[in-house]
């Protein structure tokens, strides 16, 4: 895949993040998420903060992934303008490393919140592929520790998303763990 190609592949995700940003509703963040440990409202500032956490990261800053800032009055405004800001970043980055490792990110949590809040969106086949083939290369039992739970298995017919939702620790069953 080439520099234009990732790109656009991260663009797509980060507009499928952003478009099951607006499905959430405030009265949904105190609802369990799929996310170990975090209700929907967790997830949500979690994923809110991520393009700026990637955009320092790549700049080689120290990030708190663990510790995002307090959601403003408009979440998906404000991942908008991450999004930009590290789409812009991206771009000035011609090994196309950048979205290579935040493509994963937007869409294991697409799933998350697609599954936490009951969605009905239809989430982005080739945005998961390349997650899963980056992640199965990429992360070991020694990397997962503190960003994802162990693998665990899918069904031999399950999908895409669900296979790379496994594949990060989640559980596939229906409604939020």
């Amino acid at each position: 895949m080439n520099a234009q190609q990732d790109v656009s592949l991260l663009t797509r995700a980060l507009d499928q993040t952003a478009g099951l940003l607006g499905e959430v509703s405030a009265d949904q963040y105190d609802q369990p998420s799929t996310c170990a440990d975090w209700k929907v409202g967790d997830l949500v500032r979690h994923v809110v903060a991520s393009p700026q956490n990637f955009v320092a990261m790549f700049s080689g800053k120290e990030v708190d992934w663990a510790n995002p800032p307090e959601l403003g009055d408009d979440p998906v405004a404000d991942f908008r303008a991450g999004a930009t800001t590290l789409v812009e970043h991206v771009r000035a980055d011609a090994s196309g490393g950048s979205s290579n490792a935040a493509i994963p990110e937007f869409a294991v949590h697409s799933w998350d919140l697609a599954r936490s809040i009951g969605s009905e969106a239809q989430l982005d086949d080739e945005v998961a592929v390349h997650a899963l083939e980056f992640m199965s290369a990429n992360l070991t039992p020694e990397n997962r520790v503190g960003a994802f739970e162990p693998e665990v298995g899918a069904a031999a017919d399950a999908s895409i998303h669900d296979r790379l939702a496994v594949f990060s620790g989640r559980s596939v069953r229906q409604g939020p763990v």
